[in-house]
């Protein structure tokens, strides 16, 4: 290219009058205005919207952070006057200034998350297994700085490179934030709050010095703790509303019978009643025996210590006999049998068919006392003589 072609090329580039960013989308933080072979006449002018700004750069340096606004560029300006100054005395050397547009808007719904367990230290369970994710919002507080740490002479920046970084810086404040707080597995749901305003206030003065960002939102989605750890939780819970063991038995029949609900015939129903009263009945005895005080009964529940479980009534039975009908319990029936063996005693009781003898009911028959020894007849005539 001849010598008169730079000039007309360079002179036919200063027709640039207009400067902004209309943004096109949502992710881009910096974007460099294209001054490919085009030159920035004097007052031209840049139009800064809301949520961005300008910033100059000239001949490599940071010279200028234009706010939002309309601004005329003169040559008072001194990137317009280096400008100036290569068309008058360089004629060879292009002008050499960048404008930068930086968004400062927020750009929220970033997640973060823990990609690991980490171990945090808990006053009741110990040692506890904890996961933790959720989402943060950032923006640019400090343009040159950003464009100094972060950007360098990247023309086009999104927010794609620097969310992973941010991610782990985050996630790192979060564990060091939610050990040093203290607070109990049980009481996390409860503190999500707080615990993200504290992450957010620890990270934003490193932020803004090594990056020119600040965090303008943290927000904890969840807290989880392992499989294992919440059925302890569950069942503490459980716990925590029962009044006595009475309660705790009827709490496990009931779910046994849930359990059971779901199998097929009564067999299934009645095993699963079992292991829920009898997993009852173990519990009760564990505990009132390390507690020494009281008796456990499955029917009634528990029984302080000094009363003792009143004893069950004795089965009734139905009699027939020389004395007539009546009704009693197996030992009035088995006195009235030794009283008269030679008589006629039938006994019934419920859900019999019919009339059995005395001596067919096992409760009766245990209770009869045997026969007294009966000596012979005394034979008659004088006694007779001794030898």
């Amino acid at each position: 290219m001849g010598f008169w072609d730079r000039i007309k090329g360079q002179a036919g580039a200063q027709f640039l009058d207009v400067i902004q960013w209309l943004e096109q989308d949502q992710d881009t933080i910096v974007w460099r205005f294209p001054i490919y072979d085009q030159a920035i006449t004097d007052q031209s002018k840049v139009i800064v919207r809301e949520g961005q700004v300008a910033v100059f750069v000239s001949e490599g340096r940071l010279s200028e952070v234009f706010a939002p606004g309309t601004y005329t560029l003169d040559t008072a300006n001194q990137p317009i006057m280096s400008f100036f100054k290569t068309i008058a005395y360089a004629m060879n050397n292009p002008y050499k200034g960048d404008i930068l547009f930086v968004s400062t808007k927020q750009f929220t719904n970033n997640g973060w998350g823990t990609q690991n367990p980490f171990m945090m230290r808990d006053q009741e369970f110990g040692p506890v297994r904890v996961r933790a994710f959720g989402n943060y919002s950032f923006r640019v507080t400090d343009p040159a700085a950003f464009i100094r740490q972060i950007v360098g002479t990247d023309g086009l920046f999104t927010r794609d490179e620097i969310t992973g970084q941010l991610k782990v810086k985050v996630t790192t404040s979060f564990i060091t934030a939610i050990g040093a707080a203290g607070i109990p597995v049980l009481d996390l749901a409860a503190n999500y709050q707080s615990v993200g305003d504290k992450v957010r206030d620890a990270m934003n003065p490193p932020f803004v010095e090594q990056y020119g960002i600040s965090l303008t939102d943290f927000t904890v989605a969840n807290i989880s703790v392992p499989e294992e750890v919440e059925k302890a939780l569950d069942t503490r819970s459980k716990m925590g509303i029962l009044g006595n063991l009475d309660a705790y038995t009827k709490l496990k029949a009931a779910d046994a019978i849930g359990d059971a609900a779901k199998n097929q015939g009564i067999g299934g129903m009645g095993a699963g009643l079992g292991v829920g009263l009898g997993v009852g009945q173990v519990m009760a005895g564990a505990m009132a025996g390390s507690m020494g005080a009281g008796t456990f009964d499955p029917q009634t529940g528990m029984k302080p210590a000094g009363h003792a479980p009143a004893p069950a009534a004795a089965p009734s039975f139905h009699y027939a006999g020389p004395s007539g009908q009546s009704q009693g319990t197996a030992d009035e029936i088995a006195a009235k049998v030794g009283a008269d063996r030679v008589a006629r005693h039938l006994v019934w009781a419920a859900g019999w068919p019919q009339w059995k003898s005395w001596d067919e009911v096992p409760e009766i028959a245990g209770r009869v006392p045997p026969p007294l020894d009966v000596p012979p007849p005394v034979p008659s005539g004088p006694p007779p003589l001794p030898e």
